[in-house]
C-alpha cells in the first residue's frame, strides 16, 4: 500500500484527543456514541422502538435527516477541530460514516453556507468540506446552491422558537436547484438552520431536500443502542445493512 510522504513525516493524530491513531484512537473509539436503529424514520433520532416521526424532527420543508453519531465526547471534539483548528481531513473521516446511513437517492450534494465573516476567520467552510467529501463517497456533484443573506448571532443560548425565528429569511437559492438534494451541515440541533436553508432550496426548485450532518444532539440514547464498549466494537454490525464502522477501519 502506498503511503504519502507527509503521512510518514507528519502522521495524522486522533481527531478526538489529538494523540494516538487516526481518525480515533482506541480509547476515544470506545467513547463514541453511534446512532443506529431503532430510530425515528424521519429524522434518525434514536428510539426504544421504530417510529415514523418524533418531537426531535426538524421542521418542514426538510423531508428528513440523518447523522451517524451523537454530538458528544470524541465526536464533538473532532468537529470542533474541523471547525476551529483547520483539521480538514476530519471531513473525509466523517463522510465515510455518513454514507453508511440509509440516505435517499439524490441528484446533488450541497451545504449550509457559513457566514462570510466566520468563513474569513476560519479560512474555510466546514460544511462545504464535509459536503464535498460526502459527494466524493457517493459519486455525486457537490454544488453551492444557496446564499446566506445575513449574518446571525450564535444560536447556542436561544430557545427552539428563538432559533427558528432568527433563521427566517437568512438564505436564498443560488440559481435553479435540482429536484433531489442532500443538504449538509456539521451538527443537527433543532434543525432550524437546515430547515431555513431547505426552504430557500425549495423556493429555487427543489422538491425533496434531505438533511445530513456528521453528528446530532441526542436527548437520550437507549441503553441497548449505546456504544458497546465491553465488546470493543465501536460500530456493531447487524442485519443486512452495512452498519457503521470506524472510518479507516475495514468493514467486517
Amino acid at each position: 500500500m502506498r503511503v504519502a510522504v507527509g503521512e510518514v513525516l507528519f502522521p495524522r493524530r486522533c481527531a478526538g484527543c489529538g494523540d494516538g491513531g487516526w481518525p480515533f484512537c482506541v480509547s476515544c473509539a470506545t467513547e463514541i456514541r453511534p446512532i443506529a436503529p431503532p430510530w425515528c424514520a424521519r429524522c434518525g433520532h434514536p428510539s426504544s422502538e421504530p417510529v415514523t416521526g418524533c418531537a426531535n424532527c426538524p421542521p418542514d420543508p426538510l423531508a428528513g435527516a440523518r447523522a451517524p453519531f451523537a454530538y458528544s465526547g470524541p465526536v464533538q471534539a473532532a468537529i470542533r477541530r474541523l471547525k476551529f483548528s483547520g483539521w480538514r481531513d476530519v471531513a473525509s473521516a466523517f463522510a465515510a460514516a455518513v454514507v453508511t446511513m440509509d440516505l435517499p437517492t439524490a441528484d446533488v450534494v450541497t451545504w449550509v453556507p457559513l457566514a462570510r465573516r466566520r468563513r474569513a476567520e476560519r479560512g474555510f467552510d466546514q460544511a462545504r468540506a464535509l459536503a464535498r467529501a460526502i459527494a466524493r463517497e457517493l459519486d455525486l456533484p457537490a454544488r453551492r446552491l444557496s446564499l446566506r443573506l445575513t449574518n446571525t448571532a450564535p444560536q447556542a443560548r436561544r430557545s427552539v422558537d428563538e432559533r427558528h425565528a432568527a433563521m427566517r429569511g437568512v438564505f436564498a437559492a443560488r440559481g435553479p436547484v435540482p429536484f433531489r438534494v442532500l443538504l449538509v451541515d456539521d451538527v443537527l440541533t433543532t434543525g432550524a438552520t437546515l430547515a431555513a436553508c431547505a426552504e430557500a432550496l425549495v423556493a429555487g426548485g427543489a422538491g425533496h431536500v434531505f438533511g445530513v450532518t456528521a453528528a446530532r444532539s441526542v436527548r437520550r440514547v437507549p441503553r441497548a443502542r449505546a456504544l458497546q464498549a465491553s465488546s470493543g466494537r465501536a460500530y456493531p454490525r447487524s442485519g443486512p445493512r452495512p452498519g457503521l464502522w470506524l472510518p479507516g477501519e475495514p468493514p467486517r
